[in-house]
């Protein structure tokens, strides 16, 4: 890994549905310049050097999801360089505490996904993971599923 680059820490929320049959994904807008169109999980873009994970959880839930939340396990971390700069990137599985998902959300300067779904099929994480997409391979390789 080239330290010369910069670093970007960022969290992915895995959200499971009461009977944990089903997970939340979310689909990200077509433009979006890494996996424009693809499926995956709610992240944070950014975070910040002094913030605790809990809050760039509780941040990102907010932001993305619009609902509280509260961690019950971390999934996993992964790194990959993006080009200009090395992503970090850790899966926390969190439990709603307050609200309903909702996508989009009206926060301005981040990407807003488009659809969210609930779904109990990795397929659509698996073109996504394949594409590059850390939280995707975080989730799949936690649940023993390929991408290649």
């Amino acid at each position: 890994m080239n330290s010369e680059k910069p670093v970007t820490v960022s969290v992915a929320l895995v959200v499971y549905n009461a009977e944990r049959s089903k997970f939340l994904i979310v689909r990200r807008p077509d433009d979006d310049a890494d996996v424009a169109g693809h499926w995956g999980f709610p992240a944070a873009s950014k975070k910040d050097p002094q913030e605790l994970w809990e809050d760039t959880v509780a941040r990102a839930a907010r932001i993305k999801l619009g609902v509280d939340v509260r961690i019950v396990n971390m999934l996993g971390e992964d790194t990959a360089d993006r080009g200009e700069y090395i992503l970090i990137l850790r899966d926390y599985e969190v439990e709603i505490i307050a609200g309903e998902p909702v996508v989009p959300q009206a926060f301005e300067g981040v990407t807003q996904y488009v659809e969210q779904k609930w779904t109990d099929d990795f397929s659509d994480l698996q073109r996504s993971a394949k594409e590059g997409s850390l939280c995707s391979r975080i989730f799949l390789r936690e649940h023993n599923v390929s991408w290649e």
